[in-house]
C-alpha cells in the first residue's frame, strides 16, 4: 500500500502495515527500537514520501494512551529531540548558544507532548535548566534514570 502524499487514503492503515512489515506488532516496539531516531527519520523508514512524522507521533500517542503509558511515551519523545538538537549530549557551559540550543530541545519536546502532560515538561524542563545534568548526558532512551526522576511514571 503506496501513496503519493502522506494524507492520501488511509494513512493509519499504511502507518500499520508498514510497521508489521517491519517485523513489529505496534508502533510502539518499533519506536522503541529506535530511541534516538527522530519523528521524521522513523516516518522516512516506514515509508519515505508517504509516511509523516506528525502521523507516526499520532499512532505513538493513540497506543500510549490506550496503554496507559503517555508519561514513557514524553520521555521517550525528550530522548529523540535531545539526541536532534543536542547530539553531543548537555552542553558543559550553558552559554548563550547552549543555552539557545537547550531552548530548543525543550520547546521541540513541548510541541510534541499531549496537553494531559504538557505543565509536567514545562516542570522538568525549568528543572534542566535550574541544575543543569552532567555535561554530555545524553539519555538513551525512556527509562533513563534521571528522565525518570524528573518525570515519573503515574497511573494516568
Amino acid at each position: 500500500m503506496t501513496a503519493e502524499h502522506p494524507w492520501d487514503g488511509n494513512w493509519k492503515a499504511r502507518l500499520y502495515e508498514r510497521v508489521r512489515e517491519h517485523g513489529y506488532d505496534s508502533l510502539t516496539a518499533f519506536a522503541e527500537a529506535r530511541p534516538t531516531s527522530s519523528l521524521v527519520e522513523l516516518a522516512e523508514e516506514l515509508g519515505r514520501g508517504d509516511i509523516a512524522g506528525v502521523q507516526v507521533f499520532s499512532g505513538l500517542v493513540a497506543e500510549a494512551e490506550r496503554s496507559k503509558q503517555v508519561t514513557r511515551l514524553v520521555r521517550g519523545q525528550f530522548v529523540r529531540e535531545l539526541s536532534e538538537f543536542l547530539p553531543n549530549g548537555w552542553p558543559t557551559v550553558l552559554d548563550e548558544d547552549a543555552r539557545m540550543e537547550v531552548a530548543i530541545a525543550l520547546g521541540q519536546w513541548a510541541a510534541y507532548t499531549p496537553e494531559t502532560h504538557l505543565e509536567r515538561v514545562r516542570r522538568a524542563g525549568d528543572a534542566l535548566m535550574a541544575s543543569p545534568p552532567p555535561p554530555g548526558w545524553r539519555p538513551r532512551g525512556p527509562d533513563d534514570e534521571l528522565l525518570r526522576t524528573l518525570l515519573p511514571d503515574d497511573a494516568a
